[in-house]
């Protein structure tokens, strides 16, 4: 018989407790923490080097993901991001250094020993443009409207409601925001029983979705312009993939804001420091005027 969903969700955090715990207690080492995982699927060597360079090893050992949403999703100078599932903080910190002084990054973690981990990493790294936030990508802490990009690795493969998990990366987003995340995704001919066959639940195998089904269920929840790109195999029929999806710029719009143009309400770059009015020979205020969007700030 398969675990019930409160039992999974307590299963993955004692596997992601463990992982914390792990990394710090190796920090002490004279080496410093080993890396929790040593798959070339999965953990730090998805990251380039240059990015790893300047963050706390202990940053880099606890990464657990199966890709780097910091690059997918394009992040840019002021944008205030969300990572779900932070983990250690290593896409938080690195998302800290893409939006800058100007932007800031959140990260949600439902295990306090994760939390623990990375608040003292963004306390080694000087990051003072992040906030990490304990809960549940269920239930994410966050007002609506508020997120310019929602971020994960290998992250939403472990939720047991992940059309709870869409529908919150929809609320926060702001009109024209978007999603950028890795996960784990299998080939549409597998079962779930198949799925469960090449991996286990925490391993984010069992609990991932077919391309279709992450398709629809984002489709479901509101988002335009959905791709999903695998990227590596994983499994036999399981891969990561990259994930891109975006909020329409308007309550009602379909298709609206496209992320190649980030551009809405007349606008590009949209409600960030950077904005500006597509039509040069026109003002910011007065394009979003002109157009009728509801973010005039």
């Amino acid at each position: 018989m398969s675990e019930q969903p409160t039992d999974l969700r307590e299963t993955v955090r004692r596997r992601y407790a463990a992982a914390a715990v792990k990394v710090s207690e190796g920090g002490t080492a004279c080496c410093g923490p080993e890396p929790v995982e040593v798959d070339e699927n999965f953990g730090s060597t998805r990251y380039a080097a240059d990015e790893r360079d300047g963050l706390p090893a202990e940053a880099v050992a606890a990464s657990l993901g199966c890709g780097n949403p910091t690059a997918v999703a394009e992040l840019r100078e002021g944008e205030r991001v969300l990572d779900l599932g932070s983990g250690g903080g290593i896409d938080v910190l690195l998302s800290a250094r893409r939006v800058g002084p100007t932007g800031k990054a959140y990260g949600l973690d439902m295990t306090e020993e994760m939390l623990a981990l990375a608040l003292d990493n963004a306390r080694r790294a000087g990051a003072t443009d992040v906030e990490f936030l304990k809960g549940t990508m269920e239930a994410v802490p966050l007002p609506a409207n508020t997120i310019d990009v929602v971020i994960s690795n290998c992250v939403i493969n472990l939720s047991t409601d992940k059309p709870a998990v869409f529908a919150e990366a929809f609320r926060v987003l702001k009109p024209g925001g978007r999603i950028g995340v890795s996960d784990v995704v299998a080939e549409d001919g597998l079962s779930p029983e198949e799925r469960a066959e090449r991996g286990d639940h925490v391993g984010c195998i069992a609990g991932a979705l077919s391309f279709a089904e992450y398709r629809e269920g984002l489709e479901a929840a509101g988002f335009t312009g959905v791709e999903i790109t695998p990227t590596h195999p994983v499994a036999d029929g399981m891969h990561s993939a990259v994930v891109r999806a975006v909020k329409p710029s308007a309550a009602g719009e379909p298709g609206g804001s496209n992320a190649a143009t980030d551009a809405c309400c007349g606008v590009t770059a949209c409600c960030t420091p950077n904005e500006r009015a597509a039509d040069p020979s026109t003002t910011v205020v007065a394009a979003k005027t002109a157009s009728g969007c509801g973010c005039r700030g």
